[in-house]
């Protein structure tokens, strides 16, 4: 349970900053978002591994470093976090917003799939590979990840590279069902990919 509570501190605080700056249109919103995963990492990596991204626990699990029995618990965990962040935001702003972002399906697709790509195989090959093992950057690393995606292609997808914080935004009128559809399948196929990479580069463990 200790495990499942960190991944559900983490992913709530997440989820909470994402849409408190977007909402209050704060000009550093993919800095704030990119730090505070850093700092939950830094908080909770060593109880639950840090994820708070479903499609984070689907490619260390792939890669072997995650308990099947604990992916389950750990995207329920994530979710619900998502969503008590995206209804306290909704709260405190008092509504949602007038309409959910227009973005490009395909656009989105891609992009969404490339940056979390790009999260989940900075996280395998920083939190889980031997090469790195016992390093204090790797929270700054996959911070920066997320950072470096939102000022990237956020303007193109939204920027979520994890399918909680899609939910989250969704809950919160920011963006569309559609939009939530093409960050659970984006999301879980680039987390999946940067797996099977993990392994094919790293196949002495």
């Amino acid at each position: 349970m200790k495990k499942y509570l960190v991944e559900f501190i983490g992913t709530f605080f997440l989820v909470f900053t994402v849409g408190m700056s977007v909402r209050s249109g704060a000009p550093l919103a993919p800095l704030a978002i990119g730090a505070s995963l850093m700092v939950m990492i830094f908080a909770g990596g060593h109880i639950s591994g840090g994820h708070f991204n479903p499609a984070v626990t689907l490619a260390v699990w792939l890669r072997g470093k995650c308990a099947a029995k604990d992916v389950l618990p750990y995207w329920i965990a994530q979710f619900i976090a998502g969503t008590i962040a995206a209804l306290l935001v909704t709260f405190l702003f008092a509504g949602k917003p007038p309409a959910p972002a227009l973005h490009g399906s395909i656009e989105s697709l891609i992009v969404e799939f490339l940056f979390t790509f790009a999260l989940a195989w900075v996280v395998l090959n920083t939190a889980t590979a031997k090469g790195t093992a016992g390093n204090s950057f790797y929270g700054l690393a996959i911070g920066f990840t997320v950072l470096t995606g939102a000022v990237a292609v956020g303007g193109v997808s939204g920027g979520a590279f994890n399918p909680a914080v899609g939910l989250g935004v969704f809950v919160m009128g920011l963006e569309s069902i559609k939009q939530l559809g093409i960050y659970v399948v984006a999301d879980l196929l680039g987390g999946a990919a940067a797996a099977l990479a993990f392994k094919a580069v790293n196949s002495e463990e």
